[in-house]
């Protein structure tokens, strides 16, 4: 069978992640959640072509190449394994990527951005913990946050105490919440969309040429 070869772009280079963007920048910043909220009203397109946009989001996805290293092939047969966890969907980099795309398209990516920036703050050396831990809470966390998450009251609060002294584990209890949100509401609608279900058919039909 035949794979389709990928791009998988690091996580330091996504588009609107927390980490990428200038702190003096958020800071001067002129729109309000509000005229967020406004433009989150409008129609969700895709535009007509949405093998073009697929291949927007993934790269090569028809050029039938093969890579040298097998970690850049991406088969029909693990896109299908997405379907069975968003555990399993989440542990691949381009699982991340066209979930992170789905989101965008919903007007929720701050959810995977935020899952991912705690991902990858877990893994961050000590004396940098306050450093990032800062710049999360501002970013996603903050009732002023401009990527605010969904969560309740305590656990803000909580997730706002334990920055303070930061560990490792200061945003586990936000992520959990976070990961069960996208768990039960946009991970079954995910399933059910043109975006996976397209890629999906794509890979199928490539592995029979």
């Amino acid at each position: 069978m035949r794979a389709a070869a990928i791009s998988t772009p690091k996580l330091d280079k996504m588009p609107g992640m927390f980490f990428s963007a200038n702190p003096k920048e958020s800071k001067g910043t002129t729109h309000s959640l509000l005229d967020d909220k406004v433009q989150k009203r409008r129609p969700k397109t895709f535009g007509m072509d949405m093998k073009a946009y697929l291949r927007s989001v993934i790269p090569h996805l028809e050029s039938g190449m093969k890579s040298s290293k097998s970690k850049d092939i991406l088969s029909a047969a693990e896109v299908m394994q997405w379907s069975q966890s968003l555990e399993k969907l989440l542990a691949n980099q381009t699982g991340q990527d066209v979930f992170g795309s789905f989101l965008k398209s919903e007007f929720s990516e701050e959810n995977i951005e935020f899952w991912l920036a705690c991902e990858d703050y877990k893994k961050t050396e000590s004396d940098l913990l306050h450093c990032k831990a800062e710049k999360i809470y501002k970013a996603f966390v903050h009732s002023d946050a401009a990527k605010q998450i969904n969560i309740d009251f305590h656990t803000r609060e909580s997730t706002a105490k334990k920055i303070k002294a930061p560990t490792p584990t200061c945003f586990d209890e936000a992520q959990k919440v976070i990961y069960t949100l996208m768990e039960k509401d946009s991970y079954p609608r995910f399933l059910k969309s043109d975006i996976y279900k397209n890629l999906l058919n794509d890979l199928q039909a490539n592995s029979l040429k």
